[in-house]
């Protein structure tokens, strides 16, 4: 019986660990997959974008930091993992797309700095939630002593919006 129970989580986690997904990444990936959907169960697919279209991206996709989320065979959303500058360092990000292409939640997943760790905070970062390729991101708040981080992540994430959007025109996703 307790086995049953185990079978959702090792599927998920296999999932994981096949497409890419560093393995020190991998359990709050899916934490945050499962909140954000409310699903205990799902199956990720690395989306595939020739070089031709990624030479056009504003944000570069491979099979290792783009994904489509599925469930019982329809498309839940979209997961982006990704790297942004700080001051000295980079810090991992993660960004979940809904199935109409909007922002369902961002995550600072590791931050390497001893200043500016503020953009991790969720209230800071639910800035970002339901934001799209056709909305501005000017009125995003400056964190004080956190300036190149959050700078950094408006960057970031005005380049993935934009990239989601071609790969949408395209009909990549």
């Amino acid at each position: 019986m307790k086995f049953r129970k185990l079978i959702p989580i090792i599927f998920s986690v296999l999932f994981l660990m096949s497409f890419g997904i560093p393995k020190n990444l991998e359990k709050k990936v899916d934490k945050e997959v499962k909140d954000v959907f409310e699903i205990s169960t799902y199956t990720i697919v690395n989306v595939k974008v020739s070089s031709e279209i990624n030479s056009r991206l504003p944000s570069e996709i491979t099979k290792e930091n783009f994904f489509q989320i599925k469930t019982e065979g329809s498309v839940l959303g979209y997961v982006y993992l990704d790297k942004a500058p700080s001051k000295t360092a980079q810090f991992d990000y993660l960004v979940i797309f809904d199935k109409d292409l909007k922002i369902a939640r961002t995550k600072v997943l590791i931050y390497r700095e001893e200043y500016g760790g503020e953009i991790g905070s969720r209230r800071w970062l639910s800035q970002f939630t339901g934001k799209s390729n056709k909305d501005s991101l000017d009125d995003i708040a400056a964190i004080s002593g956190a300036t190149i981080s959050v700078r950094s992540m408006k960057n970031a994430m005005n380049d993935i919006l934009k990239s989601v959007a071609i790969l949408h025109n395209k009909k990549i996703i």
